[in-house]
């Protein structure tokens, strides 16, 4: 491990989290390390620790959301891109990227080489090392079924440490390390704005296959011209879900200012099937979540309570609104050029607000929060 502070040499030249965010908001932060190796990774994490100094795990920074003010704390950013591969038979392939590797580069490599059941996720911002923190899903895909099991530093046993996926408690946008944000567990505390494990690598299991996991969004599979739950080619799936994406604002372009955001900013709730019935109106989308629960639509119930497209609160702002909801789609809360943390602090309040008194429904932000409590 580094024998002394390995950022101490960084101060007075960092930038700020607005610079290191999509949703371009953020303050300045004491210390940047980026690390090209896991013993440099590690080494930073566990000084800060030993030095009681908040850290913050960065990769591509598009689901976090920060304060403008000072972050006094490190902030350090794994930019390791390693990928490797092992034929574990029987047509499916063992496929270990480092937690550095941008997502969507991870799901470019998987199909050049043959492998599919990522390619639903494509356009995806963030690193590897985020996907399974937040379980991330799209087109009816979720990390989940194709994770084995990431390798991360427990910060509360100080080792390396091998989580299989049965032991990561994934669900629907959550984990063990994302809920150790906010929730004690056996090390007696709560961590943050990072979790208790800092993911170094994640291992997937695909299939040596040019066919496509079955599709499952309807529609996907209409823009496909296939039929819901069969298999088309891999690729076709991957440019489909990219013109989806693009067409709604979701995949990253500088000049785009829809996509200056941290993608869907609420989840959709999960409710017990009594409350579902008592809060949901009847035309509202609701979908079997199991085990007695029932998901509900955050975006029809954005829309519902009075938040279009393109929705911002009154301003008397000469140059407009600095912050609204996406015009393509209510689920983004997006930075138009000018907007302050609580320009978007506004938004997201006025937005669950109004939902709450039209509904009596809470809905939940999913991105990580820092130095703001929604």
């Amino acid at each position: 491990m580094p024998s002394s502070a390995p950022w101490q040499s960084l101060e007075g030249s960092v930038p700020s989290l607005r610079d290191l965010t999509t949703l371009r908001v953020g303050g300045e932060v004491a210390a940047l390390v980026d690390s090209a190796t896991e013993w440099t990774m590690v080494g930073t994490v566990r000084a800060a620790d030993r030095e009681g100094r908040p850290v913050l795990v960065l990769g591509g920074g598009s689901n976090l959301f920060a304060s403008d003010r000072p972050f006094d704390g490190v902030v350090v950013r794994d930019v390791r891109c390693v990928v490797r591969q092992e034929d574990l038979g029987d047509g499916r392939v063992q496929v270990t990227a480092s937690a550095g590797m941008p997502w969507d580069a991870l799901v470019c490599w998987s199909l050049a080489q043959g492998l599919s059941g990522l390619e639903a996720l494509s356009g995806i911002p963030g690193s590897v090392g985020a996907a399974p923190v937040q379980n991330v899903g799209a087109y009816g895909h979720e990390v989940s079924e194709t994770l084995s099991s990431v390798r991360a530093w427990d910060r509360a046993l100080d080792q390396v440490v091998e989580l299989p996926v049965d032991h990561l408690g994934l669900g629907y946008r959550t984990s063990v390390i994302k809920r150790s944000l906010q929730e004690p567990g056996s090390a007696g505390r709560t961590w943050g704005p990072t979790g208790r494990w800092v993911v170094l690598e994640a291992t997937f299991t695909l299939e040596a296959s040019d066919q496509s996991a079955p599709v499952l969004y309807a529609e996907l599979a209409r823009r496909l011209g296939a039929v819901p739950g069969g298999r088309v080619p891999a690729l076709a799936v991957r440019e489909a879900v990219l013109g989806l994406r693009r067409s709604k604002g979701m995949v990253l372009d500088p000049d785009d200012h829809d996509t200056w955001s941290a993608g869907s900013f609420f989840t959709n709730p999960i409710l017990p099937t009594e409350a579902a019935e008592a809060l949901l109106p009847p035309d509202a989308p609701r979908f079997d979540a199991g085990e007695g629960l029932v998901k509900g639509s955050a975006a029809w119930l954005i829309d519902h309570a009075g938040f279009p497209r393109g929705f911002a609160p009154p301003t008397d702002d000469e140059g407009g609104p600095r912050a609204t909801l996406s015009t393509r789609h209510v689920l983004a809360l997006t930075n138009r050029g000018r907007a302050t943390s609580e320009d978007l602090e506004v938004l997201a309040r006025t937005v669950r607000e109004g939902v709450r008194d039209e509904f009596g429904i809470e809905l939940v932000p999913e991105p990580v929060t820092l130095g703001i409590d929604l």
